[in-house]
């Protein structure tokens, strides 16, 4: 390793503007990832019921990247306005993203095409398929394909979260940058409003990724997004409560891990969801944008964070082909365990490979052709 590398390792990123990263906060988002996908190995093949499911709320890590992106978005874009229009900053936003988008597209049309062990898939005309497959490259939603639950996104499902980033990401542009912290707040507290009710009705966060509670998708987005916007506006004021990434990584499995609240609890288990995303996360965002770290913390968050969205656009088509071998195989369980740990390292040296072969190279290439434009 020559000295440029092992320096780059152990000193905060700046942005394109000269600002330092909130490496801690880069780092929980990549926590965050890894979560996803271990909560989809546990579930996939269990069919989502909770009984073998240990990580019973990991599906709130949507709501925690949600908080994350609000807040860093006011931190990178906030100061920008009125050098910069609309169009750039989605632009911008569209080049950061969008490569992973198209990619994780290319690996669901691939993982339904080539999938060895569902043969009810070879059914589904191919014209069909690749219909979804336009769609899919748009981020727009399209109709459940076989052995895909009832995704609104079934060729990649974590993409419907990314079509909320989009929306979140252009209300932002238009009109919540424009508003003054009390009237931000006030917006965030009619979204948690609003989440609050369909918690109390649902009992359950876990919604928006199905044609069955599509709706919640938006109201998800909404508090969350908006909550990490104000959250970057009183961060001065805030109680500046330094754990570091460690810490606030142990607090987040933890939360992730509660068991889920008993139906014998009345709404029980979406109160207790409504207090993890509206107080709990919070507080994590808070501390870890005042956290400093050590020289061994601050390279695992920069690899945690560079690989955190990669790892979540990207894991998907692997695992429906895992969760196809374990739900039409019926394998015994030593050999379920082996495939969905196999499956894991696969997504993470794919995701990493992904980053460093195409991700970063198409981003470096887009943003030199619009420096030039």
């Amino acid at each position: 390793m020559d000295v440029a590398t092992a320096e780059a390792i152990v000193h905060p990123d700046a942005t394109s503007t000269g600002k330092p990263h909130y490496e801690v906060l880069d780092g929980l988002r990549g926590t965050a990832a890894i979560m996803v996908v271990l909560f989809h190995i546990m579930g996939m093949p269990i069919a989502w019921v909770d009984q073998g499911q240990y990580l019973h709320h990991a599906a709130m890590a949507v709501d925690f990247f949600f908080g994350l992106s609000g807040f860093v978005v006011a931190y990178a874009y906030d100061a920008r306005w009125g050098r910069m229009s609309v169009g750039q900053f989605c632009t911008i936003r569209l080049i950061r993203l969008h490569p992973l988008v198209l990619l994780g597209a290319v690996l669901g049309l691939i993982s339904f095409l080539i999938d060895p062990f569902a043969a009810n898939q070879k059914l589904i005309p191919l014209s069909v398929v690749l219909r979804d497959f336009a769609l899919a490259c748009l981020l727009l939603p399209h109709a459940a394909l076989p052995n895909r639950w009832t995704d609104t996104h079934s060729l990649n499902s974590p993409a419907w979260s990314l079509l909320q980033e989009y929306i979140g990401n252009l209300a932002y542009a238009l009109a919540l940058r424009r508003l003054g912290t009390r009237a931000l707040g006030i917006v965030m507290a009619i979204a948690a409003g609003a989440l609050l009710w369909l918690l109390w009705r649902r009992n359950s966060i876990d919604m928006g990724s199905d044609w069955t509670t599509w709706w919640g998708a938006p109201a998800r987005m909404a508090f969350s997004f908006t909550m990490g916007l104000w959250l970057y506006r009183i961060r001065e004021r805030a109680p500046k409560l330094r754990l570091g990434w460690v810490a606030l990584s142990v607090i987040l499995v933890l939360a992730f891990a509660t068991p889920l609240v008993p139906q014998s609890v009345p709404h029980g288990n979406g109160m207790f969801e409504a207090a993890v995303a509206m107080l709990l996360f919070p507080a994590i965002i808070l501390s870890g944008a005042h956290s400093e770290i050590g020289r061994i913390e601050l390279a695992l968050c920069k690899f945690a964070g560079r690989i955190s969205y990669p790892i979540y656009i990207l894991h998907y088509p692997f695992l429906l082909i895992y969760m196809n071998f374990a739900l039409f195989r019926k394998p015994p369980a030593q050999t379920l365990y082996l495939a969905g740990a196999g499956s894991f390292v696969l997504v993470v040296v794919v995701s990493w490979l992904a980053l460093k072969l195409y991700d970063e190279p198409v981003r470096a290439w887009l943003k030199r052709k619009l420096a030039r434009a």
